[in-house]
């Protein structure tokens, strides 16, 4: 395999964390994943020998590539045990910003080229604020599923310097992806855009408008969208939807308020794809 130099640690190995591992190691770069929980370790190696063959299979993945992702993000490791000097550190945990800011400061330790935020919805100022070094922050919001969706949005804080948009920019292009640069205000421009058109969606379901797939039947058929907001809700989390909602209606108030419909899913445990059952059944 051609290893691509300096090499990416992502911290995180949830599905966001999984996806980009894979497309870092699937484009070359020495990954190294941090998940200190065993069954997720053991989950991630799954995903990404499924996802690798699947790629395989689409002709989007060299057999040489293939056979070399287990390889490529073989190291799960505690924090404190990334490698120094790394090209790229990813955080990857829940949407909190306190573990965040515990997660970036010691990663910074680790003196990384650049230090990335996968947040789709927390202030990158905020995040950045304690750190010894701010400007080493940017924002990277990848899209779920990460090995399918070629947009990944760099939100750029007070005090992210030009050379670090260029270096994010740069990496995005290298795992075959497109950026957008957006300025750091709450849910950028992507998650309040999506959001707002799941939490209707929601409110509909919660009215009686209609049937949970004929609103995403509308959706996909009127507007073109490979998937419907509510189905695409399950496969984010119903607990993530709730998180950012909670954040977003913080900041721009009623218009982002989590329904009921949707703190009833989250507190029965049905989270969407990841817990079996959401607005849909998953097997």
């Amino acid at each position: 395999m051609n290893v691509v130099n300096g090499g990416v640690g992502v911290i995180g190995a949830g599905t966001m964390g999984a996806g980009i591992a894979y497309v870092f190691a699937a484009a070359g770069f020495e990954t190294f994943v941090v998940e200190p929980d065993d069954e997720r370790a053991a989950a991630l190696l799954r995903t990404v020998a499924t996802q690798g063959a699947a790629g395989h299979a689409r002709g989007k993945l060299s057999a040489m590539r293939l056979a070399a992702l287990p390889c490529a993000v073989r190291h799960l490791r505690t924090v404190g045990a990334l490698p120094d000097g790394l090209e790229l550190i990813v955080e990857s945990v829940p949407e909190r910003l306190e573990l965040k800011r515990e997660v970036l400061a010691a990663a910074l330790e680790r003196r990384p080229a650049l230090l990335a935020t996968n947040t789709s919805s927390l202030s990158i100022d905020a995040l950045a604020a304690d750190l010894a070094n701010p400007a080493a922050l940017i924002g990277m919001h990848f899209f779920n599923p990460v090995w399918a969706l070629r947009l990944v949005e760099l939100v750029r804080g007070a005090e992210t310097p030009d050379r670090g948009v260029a270096a994010a920019q740069r990496l995005v292009s290298a795992i075959g992806k497109e950026a957008v640069v957006v300025r750091d205000v709450p849910g950028f421009a992507t998650s309040r855009l999506d959001l707002i058109a799941a939490l209707e969606a929601m409110r509909m379901v919660e009215s009686g408008v209609a049937s949970v797939q004929d609103i995403d039947r509308a959706v996909t058929l009127a507007y073109r969208h490979p998937v419907g907001p509510l189905r695409l809700s399950d496969i984010v989390g119903l607990d993530v939807r709730l998180d950012i909602a909670e954040s977003l209606s913080s900041v721009y108030g009623e218009r982002f308020a989590a329904p009921q419909i949707l703190r009833a899913k989250v507190a029965a445990g049905e989270l969407g794809e990841k817990s079996g059952r959401g607005f849909y059944e998953w097997s």
